[in-house]
């Protein structure tokens, strides 16, 4: 199973971007719950588990003896834990239940972001500190309402955390080996929303979507390139922004959809369309809230405000077709996206796990079954909105309770 070139180091993968590569993948399930392979016992949390060289990476919060929150490694194959690193780390958000970011492995480091604002590197193998900072005390965070949720980004020698500092430093970019301060930029505040690196012809630019704008910044000095303003409710940009055919796609559950057009170097930037209902309740393109969408063909894929799988042509942002039956409607309902050739697995907040192809024709469902309960820490309705990840023919999911690890292997 420890086959590198198809770990999942990072959010969404390894280019944050939810393509599973690899073959051989079940076609089918055979039955209505998967079998799992192993399974663990874990606090709670949000954040997605990521895995690379035979190690899989998560984190939680304990509430007693007192709070505190955890970085924790286990062994890919067996499940069992290798190290835990645990830090103090008291609560002043909405929805506390654990930590929000995704643990990142570069180059033997293991970098990771909690809900106060306490950034990691640690090593990697051993869980050793290498440096750490109280992002909260040392930058005056202008904290979001749910707290700190953006995967950090690794680019060459830093890695780029979405702050929410006061004095300029919604964006800063720290020396990944030092932790040392290379460049800071933007007044707003931070979303949830974790930022990309896109790039065409040798020009790069790291894409942001916090409360206020989406911008892209150069992630040599932080310079901005360009910056449109645009506020979501509640400061909702959860989702990650998109990159499709030179436009950049977001979503969110009060302000509804925005696509943008890149400039030949993607240094520049301008609105294509805007589409936003009468409310969260009543819309009529795509108001997404956790999920990122996925676009196939020049056709958005997403879930909309109360759960409804949503069709929408790309060029104009008008809907082709809604389909209630890929997760139960209720507010926030989520499904998350993952693209393994021609088909569409979803993994939805109920806690299963679907084969699918999306189409302009409509949602075909091929399979599903049942990969972890959902628990109750977040909503009293019982849900999983942790991304999953999909490495080396298998799925690693956690909710409250519990990660566990299915092999997806056509058998």
């Amino acid at each position: 199973m420890n086959c590198h070139s198809q770990d999942w180091p990072d959010w969404r993968g390894k280019n944050r971007d939810a393509v599973w590569e690899g073959s051989g993948m079940v076609e089918k399930f055979d039955s209505k719950a998967i079998e799992i392979k192993w399974s663990t016992p874990i606090g709670p949390g949000y954040s997605g588990p990521t895995v690379s060289h035979g190690k899989v990476y998560v984190t939680d919060r304990l509430e007693r003896p007192s709070q505190a929150e955890r970085v924790l490694c286990f062994d890919e194959q067996t499940g069992e834990q290798i190290w835990a690193h645990q830090y103090v780390c008291v609560y002043d958000v909405g929805y506390p239940a654990g930590p929000r970011a995704s643990v990142v492995i570069d180059e033997g480091k293991a970098y990771s972001l909690g809900t106060m604002g306490h950034l990691s590197c640690l090593d990697a193998g051993t869980g050793k500190v290498l440096w750490q900072k109280d992002l909260h005390t040392e930058y005056e965070m202008n904290m979001p309402i749910w707290g700190i949720a953006s995967t950090p980004l690794v680019v060459d020698e830093k890695i780029i955390v979405h702050v929410s500092g006061s004095k300029n430093a919604c964006v800063v970019a720290f020396n990944k080996d030092t932790g040392e301060e290379i460049w800071r930029n933007l007044d707003d505040r931070a979303g949830y929303s974790a930022p990309i690196l896109i790039e065409k012809n040798g020009v790069r630019v790291v894409v942001n979507w916090t409360e206020h704008s989406l911008s892209g910044l150069d992630p040599e000095n932080g310079e901005i390139y360009w910056r449109i303003p645009w506020s979501t409710g509640m400061g909702m940009s959860i989702a990650t922004p998109v990159l499709y055919e030179d436009h950049i796609f977001v979503s969110a559950f009060y302000s509804g959809s925005l696509l943008v057009k890149l400039g030949d170097d993607y240094t520049t930037a301008e609105i294509v369309w805007q589409r936003c209902g009468e409310s969260e309740q009543n819309t009529d393109a795509l108001h997404c809230v956790i999920n990122t969408p996925v676009i196939i063909d020049d056709y958005i894929y997403g879930v909309d405000s109360y759960g409804e799988l949503r069709c929408l042509e790309f060029s104009t942002g008008d809907r082709v077709w809604e389909d209630l039956s890929a997760v139960k409607r209720d507010r926030w309902a989520n499904i998350h996206f993952i693209q393994q050739g021609d088909l569409t697995w979803m993994f939805n907040e109920q806690g299963e796990l679907l084969i699918t192809q999306l189409s302009p024709g409509g949602f075909k469902e091929i399979s599903r079954a049942k990969l972890i309960e959902p628990t109750r820490k977040q909503l009293p309705r019982g849900v999983t909105w942790s991304h999953p990840a999909f490495a080396n023919n298998h799925v690693f999911i956690r909710n409250d309770e519990r990660l566990v690890c299915a092999d997806l292997s056509a058998k």
